[in-house]
């Protein structure tokens, strides 16, 4: 693939995706039209909720818990990504999964995304986004049903990355899984495969905070480039399978950026300077990393794998797996093997 297509894709693709409007929603309220891109469980009890970060930003999940609840105080996981996802899609089958399981289980939007507030929309910020993982702690905290010292999260792609720095930051998550991960602060510096030189990077800096100062002076609000409307064929593979699940019945919901809109170009910023992953090595508590074996993006949960310390971490490969596999399939994602790393660490 030739550098500039390299330097379009890290920045934006994957790196940074689409949009869609904000929408309202009232607090715990029981869910009654099926949004959702998964069959609804019938074995498990799902309200939409609302909490605030520290930012001030109102935030918007799902609570999933089983019908058949067990006595006492309950494990509880929060759940997010993949990175420009919403709820509706990949962490809320996670998140409905797990419920069916026995924890209670928490699938949010991200600030500035979905149906969570935040305005300008479809911003990313490592800080912010590492901490709504926190805020979803907060929230689960104030759960009677939640014992507050057996609280877990997961990460899906590229909010994987933000897991593991939420990690690194809360001694409160007792217990981490990262799913198919990408680390968004180096694939937005320095490309896929680390493909992007100094010169390039110099470049794309200059080049969006001239976008900056556009848009102080009246220009719209620069948008990021996004996945096509259409295939042609010639698209990198990955390009192929991330179109094949966020545009089409499979995986396409309206408030999701990667299925309906575009990041904003200059969320670019923060994340080329702000490495999420500098304190992996402090990270205590039990983390497994899965991944796909065959996924363009393996070498981010490899790569994070060899920074984690201590004998309580984990990399699991799932054969002939490509990225998006863990998206959705619920026979590749391993759900027993997280089941049991819960039920074992959230102690």
């Amino acid at each position: 693939m030739k550098m500039k297509t390299l330097c379009t894709l890290s920045m934006t693709a994957l790196s940074l995706f689409f949009a869609a409007p904000q929408s309202a929603c009232a607090a715990d309220t029981d869910i009654a039209e099926w949004d959702k891109v998964f069959t609804r469980s019938d074995k498990v009890d799902v309200k939409k909720v609302t909490f605030k970060n520290r930012f001030g930003i109102e935030l918007v999940g799902d609570l999933y818990e089983p019908k058949n609840k067990p006595e006492g105080k309950m494990q509880a996981i929060a759940i997010s990504g993949p990175f420009g996802a919403v709820k509706e899609q990949s962490s809320g089958l996670y998140a409905q999964t797990l419920a069916e399981y026995g924890f209670v289980t928490l699938a949010f939007d991200p600030s500035f995304t979905g149906e969570s507030g935040g305005n300008v929309r479809n911003v990313a910020s490592p800080d912010i986004n590492t901490d709504d993982f926190s805020s979803a702690v907060d929230y689960l905290t104030t759960l009677p049903e939640v014992d507050e010292n057996k609280i877990g999260i997961i990460g899906i792609c590229g909010w994987g990355g933000f897991a593991l720095n939420a990690a690194a930051q809360d001694t409160r998550i007792k217990a981490t899984v990262t799913s198919t991960m990408y680390d968004m602060t180096r694939v937005t510096a320095h490309g896929y495969n680390d493909s992007i030189s100094a010169d390039d990077l110099y470049k794309m800096r200059l080049d969006l905070n001239n976008q900056r100062t556009k848009e102080a002076q009246g220009a719209p609000i620069g948008e990021a480039a996004g996945l096509p409307d259409k295939l042609t064929g010639d698209e990198p593979q990955f390009v192929q399978d991330y179109f094949n699940y966020y545009k089409t019945k499979l995986g396409f919901h309206p408030r999701s950026i990667n299925s309906n809109g575009h990041w904003k170009q200059t969320s670019a910023l923060s994340l080329i300077t702000q490495p999420i992953l500098a304190y992996a090595d402090t990270i205590k508590s039990p983390v497994l990393m899965i991944h796909g074996e065959k996924a363009h993006s393996r070498y981010f949960s490899e790569d994070a794998f060899k920074k984690l310390t201590g004998n309580n971490k984990e990399l699991m490969i799932i054969p002939n797996a490509n990225h998006t596999d863990l998206y959705y399939k619920i026979d590749v994602i391993p759900f027993n093997k997280i089941k049991q790393f819960f039920k074992t660490n959230l102690k």
